[in-house]
């Protein structure tokens, strides 16, 4: 049993080898016809997108079943519905709304927005780490932090107090649960 565990042939090495690059290839190709959106993060449909293909991949690559085949269609499938949902997202408010989250608003200015963090399951110590990475220096350069549809957080801050915030910069953004 062991044995089975650490040990492969030499086909079984080919195929997973083969695998790999046929699967590889089809990735490359289908990016190409679908566009980089494919893989970007701006929506949750975006994000289950590089979820599900990233875990196509490697059952495909990694394992006789599925075969190359199902695998490779199972990608086409992803891709087929992602460009649908991307168009309908697009064309239609419904869709963007049954299937985005919005925006959460986690810091007006200076002000942290407590309900809202307890509401994104987010703590102080998650916000504070989030501005230090932005290189928010203290409280007057923050803008906002806003907990973006797909789990990032964008910090808004400037180093020169006079600079105000645009209005355009929220629009779709909640500020309070």
């Amino acid at each position: 049993m062991i044995e089975k565990w650490i040990n492969a042939s030499p086909i079984e090495l080919l195929m997973v080898a083969l695998s790999t690059v046929v699967a590889y290839a089809v990735i490359i190709l289908l990016t190409r016809i679908f566009g980089l959106r494919s893989f970007a993060k701006m929506s949750a449909t975006d994000f289950a997108t590089t979820v599900a293909i990233g875990s196509l991949l490697g059952a495909t690559i990694s394992s006789p079943q599925p075969s190359l085949v199902t695998g490779l269609c199972s990608l086409a499938c992803v891709y087929l519905v992602h460009g649908a949902l991307s168009y309908l997202r697009q064309a239609t408010n419904w869709c963007a709304k049954a299937t985005d989250n919005e925006p959460l608003l986690l810091m007006r200015g200076s002000e942290i927005i407590e309900q809202n963090l307890r509401v994104a399951n987010v703590t102080r110590e998650d916000l504070f780490a989030k501005l230090r990475e932005a290189n928010a220096c203290n409280y007057e350069q923050i803008r906002a932090v806003v907990l973006e549809t797909t789990g990032d957080v964008s910090v808004l801050h400037a180093t020169d107090e006079s600079v105000e915030l645009h209005e355009d910069f929220l629009r779709g953004v909640r500020s309070s649960v």
